[in-house]
């Protein structure tokens, strides 16, 4: 099979993490005989010291060409005092919204060999295997008045029954392939929008009488996320809610380094990306942890490209680096050997390499 990707590889650690990914893709492409072709473009706030735009007409006319996107990494102080139009992070929420990419998929599960790395007890650890999935094109980050003035400011928050009905189908989907349970976030004893939210969670229901539905409020959600992590499967939620629980729920692995995300719409065409940023105090030192953009990866050959197996063989790969006592800095622990961004990435291309972990992952789909 023969693909095309677009790479951006963006700012700070974006350039490090991503030459990762493009290796361990390449070698995923030898040893399954595939073609992928990379096509390469700016965004963020490399785009705007080159070209003086978060995202030119350039990129989404290259994006557009592609099958699916790999970004590394958007943002720093550098840019801080920019006019708003002249962000970074503007470069991204604009190629979200361009290719309505209104689902944001973040898994965050136990990672074998590392769950003393977590801040919280082990055995509140050790069994989670969560899906996030945030409404990524809507909402406060979208919503129209937006101003601000020296004396007020306006944010507005709203939602169509479309945009709610095609996030809610997405997380239920989800859930009748992983453990059958949706937890939906919301606000409904305070926000309309929530209780739009709700109305329609409860419709869709009825199409899914295996799947398990709760609701919970967001402030509870946000406790229930550290005091009983392994309770959730799916969770669904609108922009502003799913941003801030999807980066506490991060934490429970240690490390944003370490947890992927996805970016997709209806027909599978996706952006994927590592959910951390881009550490601009560490750029250069070869010391990222370049496991969150190789899981992208995976991610990419599992929604957008249809390869599963492929997708398995590289989370395979980069657990068994940590099962085998090897980690990066950001989650060193006692015993283990701490490797360089480059170091971690052979370890993993040599697991791929290894006869008995393809043997392994292939007898699985037999």
């Amino acid at each position: 099979m023969e693909k095309t990707v677009a790479v951006l590889h963006g700012d700070g650690i974006g350039k490090e993490v991503m030459h990762s990914a493009l290796k361990v893709l390449r070698s995923i492409g030898r040893r399954f005989d595939h073609t992928f072709k990379v096509k390469t473009g700016l965004i963020g706030g490399v785009a705007i010291d080159e070209v003086g735009d978060p995202l030119p007409r350039e990129t989404i006319e290259l994006c557009e060409k592609c099958d699916a996107i790999l970004l590394g990494a958007v943002g720093g102080p550098k840019w801080d005092q920019n006019p708003s139009h002249l962000r970074p992070e503007k470069g991204l929420l604009a190629i979200r919204k361009h290719f309505e990419l209104f689902a944001n998929l973040r898994p965050v599960k136990a990672v074998p060999g590392m769950v003393e790395a977590s801040p919280l007890k082990e055995h509140l650890v050790r069994q989670v295997d969560m899906m996030i999935v945030r409404e990524l094109t809507g909402g406060l980050y979208f919503g129209e008045p937006k101003r601000k003035t020296d004396n007020d400011a306006v944010d507005t928050l709203t939602y169509t029954r479309k945009e709610i009905e095609r996030i809610v189908e997405k997380a239920f989907g989800l859930a009748r392939i992983r453990k059958g349970k949706v937890t939906s976030v919301d606000k409904a004893n305070v926000l309309e929008s929530s209780k739009l939210w709700r109305e329609v969670v409860e419709e869709k229901k009825v199409k899914y009488p295996d799947v398990e539905l709760e609701h919970i409020l967001v402030d509870a959600a946000a406790m229930k996320l550290i005091t009983q992590p392994s309770s959730f499967d799916v969770v669904v939620t609108e922009n502003l809610f799913g941003d801030i629980l999807s980066d506490e729920a991060s934490v429970i692995t240690g490390s944003l380094g370490m947890l992927p995300s996805a970016s997709i719409r209806s027909d599978g065409f996706g952006l994927y990306e590592p959910v951390h940023g881009s550490a601009p105090d560490i750029a250069g030192l070869n010391i990222a942890n370049p496991s969150a953009a190789i899981l992208s990866v995976a991610m990419m050959l599992k929604y957008s490209f249809g390869m599963e197996t492929e997708a398995v063989a590289v989370e395979e790969a980069v657990y068994s680096v940590y099962k085998d006592g090897y980690c990066t800095n950001d989650v060193k622990k006692d015993g283990y050997r701490v490797l360089t961004t480059t170091e971690f990435t052979e370890k993993v291309m040599e697991e791929l390499e290894r006869e008995h972990v393809s043997d392994h992952i292939l007898s699985a789909y037999v």
